[in-house]
């Protein structure tokens, strides 16, 4: 095959860094089982193994026209899964990542209406705290007086998109956090807390509780007015350049800030992955203070013993706590401290349930398919409520429930570890 434009070559001193790390792949085929496209559509090229093949192909000048390997990367989640059962170490997250980069450069490259509008929310909105909070304002607004109901009606928002979508918060609960939270009781420590651009918007009140945890246990809490998005969704999209620029916003605005918290399994995987996006030795330092609420409290202890909960919880781990942070047991320990709770197993507990950032968005049909798989584990399990991390997952997870008529609510960790209310 001839080399395409750019930026494969078939010159052995041209072939891009990332070039090296595929080679350590040995095509054992342990990542097959772990990979939630290849179970849903069992082709070798929508495996970790089979996309690395491809990307290396690209490298080496192999690839006629991008566009032909693209849409099995489109499809990939980049949930990290295949790095936890790869027996040699392949950092498959950062090859795709910056493959995905390169390809957007490429002069062929086609993209749907949905890919265009979507990359451009999220350069230009999601991006940017005060337009995210103006799109909110009229996303509300729109709901109050009928709009949503309206576009549902006449097929304007797609049915799939409508599911995921939880209604718009209030202006109360979508508020941001106070710059300072003091702590309760004797004081144990200060840290600073990450509140994110999806959770601020869609879940505020469970930033509100994060805090709220934190104080209660023992820690001052500062919220530095400066932090932006963490720019995971802007990476996953191949735009890395203008996460480069978030990225070192955030790493100025926490400069003096011990010990970051996030509550959020994507954004805490984001901001531990500074480093390597920025390349300095305040980006690797700021990366290495940045810990999920799971397991900084685990790590310090409970000083307040939860409220009681009379209930049987599944615990859902999100792909980017357990498989890029390598979070997993910290939460489980945490909820079996609840007086009455009652953890219940399940098959697909570290499975992605197909939410992946805007992968429900732009893939429906196939995010779809990889929550049914979810949602049938969690529906006969026996639980009563399913707890997860992280904003993308709760949504899709409960989308996916209720499409499969599952009364399963679900929540947050730390809505589960908060004490009771002093009275």
């Amino acid at each position: 095959m001839s080399a395409p434009t750019s930026p494969g070559c078939a010159s052995t001193d041209a072939l891009p860094a990332w070039h090296r790390q595929t080679l350590d792949c040995v095509h054992c085929g342990l990542c097959l089982e772990a990979c939630p496209t290849y179970g849903v559509l069992g082709t070798e090229t929508d495996s970790p193994r089979g996309r690395l093949y491809l990307m290396r192909a690209f490298a080496e000048g192999r690839v006629d026209d991008p566009e032909a390997i693209r849409p099995h990367l489109d499809r990939c989640l980049d949930c990290r899964a295949c790095e936890t059962a790869c027996p040699s170490g392949v950092r498959y997250g950062a090859i795709l990542e910056t493959v995905r980069e390169e390809l957007r450069a490429s002069p062929t490259r086609t993209r749907t209406l949905r890919m265009k509008l979507a990359s451009a929310w999220l350069r230009h909105v999601v991006a940017h705290v005060g337009r995210l909070r103006w799109f909110f304002r009229l996303a509300r607004f729109a709901e109050w007086i009928g709009l949503r109901r309206l576009a549902r009606a006449m097929r304007i928002l797609p049915p799939e998109v409508d599911a995921l979508l939880p209604r718009v918060p209030s202006a109360a609960e979508r508020r941001p956090l106070p710059a300072l939270i003091a702590a309760q009781g004797e004081r144990r420590g200060r840290v600073a807390f990450f509140a994110g651009c999806v959770m601020e918007s869609v879940f505020g009140e469970i930033n509100r509780k994060t805090v709220e945890l934190l104080a209660s246990n023992g820690f001052e809490v500062v919220v530095p007015q400066g932090q932006r998005c963490c720019g995971a969704l802007l990476v996953h999209d191949g735009q890395r350049e203008p996460a480069r620029a978030l990225a070192a916003a955030n790493v100025a605005a926490f400069a003096n800030c011990e010990v970051v918290i996030t509550n959020s399994a994507g954004c805490g995987a984001m901001l531990r992955e500074y480093g390597e996006l920025l390349g300095t030795a305040a980006a690797d330092e700021f990366a290495h203070r940045c810990l999920d609420i799971t397991a900084f409290l685990a790590r310090e202890g409970l000083r307040e013993t939860p409220a009681r909960c009379e209930a049987r919880v599944a615990y859902d781990a999100p792909c980017h706590l357990c498989h890029a942070q390598g979070v997993r047991t910290q939460p489980a320990e945490l909820l079996k401290q609840v007086p009455g709770l009652s953890l219940v197993p399940h098959a697909t507990s570290e499975d992605c349930c197909g939410s992946a950032g805007i992968y429900n968005l732009l893939q429906p049909s196939l995010a779809a398919a990889i929550g049914r798989r979810k949602a049938d584990a969690l529906a006969t399990g026996g639980a009563e409520l399913v707890a997860t991390g992280n904003p993308g997952c709760m949504m899709q997870i409960a989308a996916c429930l209720r499409a499969a008529g599952t009364p399963l609510r679900v929540v947050h960790p730390v809505e589960l570890l908060l004490p009771p209310p002093k009275r």
